[in-house]
């Protein structure tokens, strides 16, 4: 039994009399475990949903549009709690944490439900039989998996669990039920990467069209790995050879299949000092939460809006600084440039002054973390503190966690605002709002 904690005003479930405290047991006769139950048995037009009011069980019928929510309210967005990751793998950021930051940043989801609700990567090595039952029989679909490996037994070593060899038999279970899969493998130098590589490659090729595509992202190392496996960072001509491995692979998949299906992440560009492929190559960027390919849209989205008449409004603004992390400095650099070429006139009396990009060494977790997304506010302070920053401060709002307005660090927006003097403003990570907020 599930406890329901509100019911929305004016909803379906309001009419027919249920209650806060009441609990939800089934829908249809068939019982409800978490969140994933309940919205696939809700789409029903007709339902007959099963509760349990002060140890009385009984039955209302609600008649709704198809797909229509009956507004039940839940402690728990997934009405159960997260399944916890019950992995050791020898690349984990978590594990890589600062001392002393708060619990949440401590907490390893590795939950399934959250792969398909939330596009979470999962490693499959705590679902059960049942839970391999219910998202062949449920059609859940896509799923996101991080695969890193498919030679068993090294997966059990980085993974640093005894189940974790079995990703093979799972991949092939839910491939066979037409599931498709979005899958990442996390490089770890002398590792996973090499032949490993290629073998890991060659076997997710074999379960086409159902994983629709493969990102090669690189190990993050923080300054905090004491105790922890030994990794380094790929080299430059390391990157570079990745690149080439995956790419060539790629260029395999596209004429065999009509799609690459493999990718690298920007960074390995970024660390290789080659240019971002076109957006061509990234195909429909299947893999934007793991880096892969955002530069290249984000330069796309900025040049689409340089090219529209509605965003061309420009009043030559005071001046502005950026702050992004040390990765992207050059390439933001590059887009300020774009952007630019639009604003500066020769003719001007007094032409625009060109912002100024900042790029924020992260001391938090060590230099080697260059991510935008990883930088503290007080590495912001720190380096930034009676820096000319004009009149406002953008930066990208994945700097900020989801709760609110703090930093991985738990300084606040307004902490940074008055150390530094100025407004700081988050911007979408969007072409388009990064050219609006530089121009207004």
């Amino acid at each position: 039994m599930i406890k329901i904690t509100a019911i929305e005003p004016n909803s379906h479930a309001i009419k027919v009399g249920i209650r806060p405290d009441d609990a939800l047991i089934a829908i249809n006769g068939m019982p409800i475990v978490d969140l994933l139950d309940y919205r696939f048995h809700l789409t029903e037009r007709k339902i007959i949903v099963t509760l349990c009011r002060d140890g009385t069980q009984f039955d209302v019928a609600i008649t709704k549009p198809e797909y229509d929510d009956i507004g039940l309210e839940f402690a728990t967005f997934l009405m159960d709690d997260e399944c916890k990751c019950a992995n050791r793998c020898i690349f984990c950021f978590v594990d890589q944490n600062p001392p002393n930051v708060r619990s949440t940043l401590h907490f390893k989801d590795d939950d399934w439900r959250l792969s398909f609700l939330m596009g979470n990567y999962v490693t499959c090595t705590n679902m059960s039989a049942r839970d391999i039952e219910r998202i062949v029989s449920m059609k859940i679909s896509p799923l996101n998996i991080s695969v890193h490996t498919m030679n068993p037994a090294l997966r059990v070593e980085m993974l640093g669990n005894r189940h974790a060899g079995k990703i093979g038999e799972i991949l092939r279970t839910f491939a066979d039920a037409g599931i498709m899969m979005n899958c990442q493998i996390v490089l770890c130098r002398g590792v996973n990467d090499g032949d490993e590589l290629d073998y890991t490659m060659q076997q997710l090729e074999q379960l086409l069209p159902y994983v629709e595509s493969v990102s090669v992202v690189p190990a993050g190392v923080t300054k905090h790995r004491d105790g922890l496996h030994p990794l380094t960072e790929f080299t430059p001509d390391e990157s570079c050879a990745i690149i080439g491995q995956v790419g060539n692979f790629g260029e395999e998949c596209l004429g065999k299949h009509g799609s690459r299906i493999f990718f690298c992440a920007d960074e390995f560009f970024v660390r290789a000092g080659l240019p971002l492929p076109d957006d061509e190559y990234f195909e429909h960027f299947p893999q934007l939460e793991n880096g892969v390919g955002g530069m290249t849209l984000f330069r796309q989205q900025v040049e689409d809006a340089l090219a529209s008449a509605d965003t061309l409004k420009l009043h030559k603004p005071s001046k502005k600084s950026i702050a992004t992390g040390v990765v992207a400095q050059d390439f933001m650099r590059s887009m300020v440039d774009l952007v630019w070429e639009l604003w500066y006139n020769e003719d001007d009396a007094v032409p625009p002054q060109k912002p100024t990009v900042y790029a924020i060494e992260n001391h938090f977790f060590g230099t080697s973390v260059t991510v935008a997304g990883l930088v503290s506010g007080g590495d912001i302070i720190a380096q930034l503190e009676g820096k000319d920053l004009g009149e406002q401060l953008l930066m990208p709002r994945t700097m900020l966690r989801h709760e609110g307005d703090k930093f991985l660090d738990d300084a606040t927006l307004d902490q940074v605002e008055q150390a530094l003097g100025v407004p700081v403003v988050p911007v979408d990570v969007d072409g388009a709002d990064f050219v609006r907020a530089l121009v207004n």
